[in-house]
Order: structure tokens, then sequence, then C-alpha cells
């Protein structure tokens, strides 16, 4: 599992982000999208924060 993001970090890349709690586990099956350096939603509950589990691909012309 990548690194864990608390609510208010910037999103270090694009992508789908899932809620996770303080030891690692889902919490939800919704997922949220970020853009790349903007700011992470609070979550549903202290303590939890957000992992990356599918990035943006980036189609290059």
């Amino acid at each position: 599992m990548s690194d864990k993001l608390k609510p208010g970090m910037q999103a270090p890349k694009s992508g789908q982000y899932k809620e996770v709690g303080p030891r690692g586990g889902f919490v939800s099956n919704t997922e949220i999208t970020a853009v790349a350096g903007k700011t992470l939603p609070p979550t549903g509950k202290s303590g939890n924060s957000y992992v990356l589990v599918d990035s943006t691909k980036h189609k290059r012309k």
C-alpha cells in the first residue's frame, strides 16, 4: 500500500484515492478523485487518511 496522506495535504499525483483507517484498512467503498497539487478533502472520521489506488494515465501527444 502506498503512503498515507492526511486530509488538507496536497495530492502528490492525480488519481483515485480511498479513505483508510488508522491501521490501514479501507473504511468505505467510495473513492475520491484528486488533482495533483490540490488539497485533499476531509475524511469521514478523525484519524483517517487517504491512499492512492489508481493514478491518472495521461496520454502524450
